[in-house]
């Protein structure tokens, strides 16, 4: 039972965790609530879902697919929407309210194009989950557990040890000295979009193997992720995952004991208490340079 429960919760939490990753990377370059990513994470679904429902290609190519456009979207977003902004020195109240049209706009589309009904990214029977150590888990849960560590590596190996990587911490440092020795930060935030919002697009994917595609998802997994950033501490990517991982643990064991239906009051009662007690997240006492 127990066991059940941990391997529920943590792969539900690492669904979050691919979408705070990508909103905490994004975050610390932009500096602003990148609400939009939340619709990021709805067009991947959908890519996917085009890719191999109605054209008919693999699931691997539907997944590389969504992956790329996710990014190619997030990269367009940042440069029809909020690079002019940049230039014109807009607050970032502004960037905030431009982000959350954007977030309307791509929801509304995607929902005149596909319609309102729910759909599903599997194709064929149901295939019987495996039985390990007394857990059942299926195969499209094995692939989110696989998916989000691979991704979460890579993406923690890109930051650490590429030169891309450098710069993206060091525009997140300080955008001003990142300019002063070279780096152009237009091209690392533009960057920083692309790679966050391509993790968003595969967490739509994956949930749209595991439950279903609905074109209002986004609003749920955007708020999940800001939670799992504030937990974790806003722009650590660390505190991020673990932000995440814990909401999915929640999530699980108030499922199991009182009902899914109270699962958002519990995960925002437990915000709530982390901006009471630790309004910093759990990685609140870790320094500007190492977020990162």
């Amino acid at each position: 039972m127990l066991q059940q429960l941990v391997v529920n919760g943590l792969i539900a939490g690492c669904v979050y965790a691919l979408v705070t990753l990508g909103f905490a990377l994004i975050y610390r370059t932009v500096r602003f609530f990148h609400f939009a990513h939340g619709a990021v994470v709805t067009f991947g679904g959908y890519a996917a879902y085009t890719a191999y429902i109605v054209l008919g290609a693999s699931l691997w190519l539907a997944f590389a697919s969504a992956l790329l456009l996710s990014g190619l979207m997030g990269m367009a977003i940042d440069r029809a929407v909020y690079r002019p902004l940049r230039r014109r020195k807009a607050p970032n109240l502004v960037f905030l309210i431009a982000s959350f049209g954007v977030f309307l706009f791509v929801q509304s589309a995607i929902q005149l194009a596909y319609g309102s009904s729910i759909l599903s990214l599997t194709k064929g029977s149901i295939v019987p989950g495996h039985e390990v150590l007394g857990v059942v888990i299926t195969n499209t849960q094995i692939a989110i557990l696989l998916s989000a560590t691979a991704l979460a590596t890579a993406l923690w190996f890109l930051l650490r040890f590429t030169s891309l990587g450098v710069k993206i911490r060091a525009v997140a440092d300080d955008t001003l000295g990142a300019s002063v020795v070279g780096i152009n930060p237009e091209s690392v935030i533009a960057a920083s979009l692309g790679i966050g919002s391509a993790l968003a697009g595969v967490a739509g994917v994956l949930v749209g193997m595991e439950t279903n595609l609905e074109p209002s998802m986004g609003l749920a997994l955007i708020l999940k992720g800001i939670v799992a950033s504030i937990i974790g501490g806003i722009g650590s990517l660390l505190g991020a995952v673990a932000g995440a991982l814990l909401i999915g643990l929640v999530e699980a064991v108030v499922a199991w004991t009182v009902g899914a239906q109270w699962q958002d009051p519990v995960v925002f009662t437990v915000l709530v208490s982390f901006l009471l007690l630790r309004p910093m997240g759990v990685a609140g006492l870790v320094t500007g340079k190492q977020r990162l």
